[in-house]
């Protein structure tokens, strides 16, 4: 018979070891997946975690990893933050759009104005959109109790029937032959989002990424607020007694990963995607969610999932057009990585006994 025993105290040993098992199981797991397809899974493991590093075009490879990972880590981080304190954020989706559109709509409100001060605008107002859609759950829950994983998720809803809306209207192309989608913000010079290193992919997204991450390794583990952050978390009746106010947390941990998720969405769409479409948003801030767990909630390990997630879509392209693997496939092998994640986690709080019962 397996028992769980209910550990004293959480393992810190396991709580590291998880995502290591986790990642390791979902290799083994997809590559049964890949042969009852079949496919070789040994190629296919390959092709998704071996050749966009050090494969015959990783050069190319490696400069789309930061592309991949930056808005992944930038969300995440902000997301992390919430989620230590029991505040589920589930719509950093939402907040993406809404980020983008926002900047956006600064841009091509103010075409072809040339002007150095426009980028940082776009930025500014960036993740003013992601915070105002943030604070819209957080408000909720501060004044009426509402439950906002239920609001922020709906909201992510209501962010994309918005992007829709101002793809084929108000942020239409007027030279686009009537076809749906702004302007190219590639090429606005004033605009755009430029690689930084030729041959790099590093762009400004990417700094913002690395800046988020040691902003959120400051706050969390060398300021009073991230003390109470984790204390809120982990022991809400006794944040109480510490001189925690609950709504003042929601209404920041909400906030800022609104902001963050809103600043991710500007650099996407005036940078790699270069412009406002309806299908814009490529979920990166459900899979920003994945790489928070992953890295448990820690900055330094944020950074580390956000880079393997974006291998996972790299490597996921490349087994695509060298082993005609379906996208569902690829999409399924990510997603079991939270599940192995969420399962493997039992052994941080439980150990398992084997036995006959008594």
């Amino acid at each position: 018979m397996i028992t769980l025993i209910k550990r004293p105290a959480p393992s810190a040993r396991w709580a590291w070891a998880t995502p290591l098992l986790a990642v390791l199981a979902t290799m083994i797991a997809g590559g049964l997946l890949f042969a009852a397809l079949g496919t070789d899974p040994f190629e296919a493991i390959r092709a998704i975690f071996w050749d966009p590093i050090l494969g015959p075009n990783a050069s190319y490879f490696r400069g789309q990893l930061l592309v991949k990972a930056a808005p992944l880590i930038l969300i995440a981080s902000g997301l992390a933050v919430g989620f230590r304190a029991g505040i589920w954020n589930i719509g950093a989706e939402g907040q993406y759009i809404v980020g983008a559109l926002s900047g956006a709509w600064l841009a091509l409100h103010l075409y072809p104005a040339e002007t150095v001060w426009l980028f940082p605008a776009m930025v500014v107002m960036g993740a003013l959109g992601g915070l105002v859609w943030g604070l819209i759950p957080a408000l909720l829950k501060v004044a009426f109790g509402v439950n906002e994983i239920l609001v922020s998720l709906m909201l992510v809803y209501v962010a994309e029937n918005l992007l829709a809306y101002m793809a084929f209207g108000p942020l239409k192309n007027p030279d686009g032959f009537g076809m749906p989608g702004s302007r190219n913000l590639q090429q606005y010079p004033s605009a755009h989002n430029p690689e930084l290193l030729a041959g790099t992919g590093a762009h400004w997204g990417v700094v913002a990424a690395l800046i988020a991450v040691i902003f959120t390794y400051i706050l969390m583990h060398r300021h009073i607020a991230g003390f109470r952050i984790r204390v809120a978390g982990e022991a809400p009746r006794a944040a109480r007694f510490a001189g925690v106010e609950p709504k003042r947390l929601v209404i920041f941990c909400l906030g800022l990963s609104g902001a963050f998720a809103g600043m991710a969405g500007l650099f996407e769409v005036a940078g790699p995607s270069g412009q406002v479409t309806d299908s814009f948003n490529a979920g990166y801030g459900f899979t920003a969610i994945i790489v928070a767990f992953l890295g448990r909630l820690h900055p330094v390990g944020v950074l580390l999932a956000g880079l393997l997630m974006a291998l996972t879509y790299i490597g996921g392209d490349v087994a695509q057009l060298m082993l005609q693997l379906p996208p569902a496939a690829i999409q399924v092998f990510q997603g079991m990585l939270l599940f192995f994640l969420l399962g493997f986690d039992v052994l941080t709080n439980y150990r398992i006994r084997f036995g006959r019962r008594a």
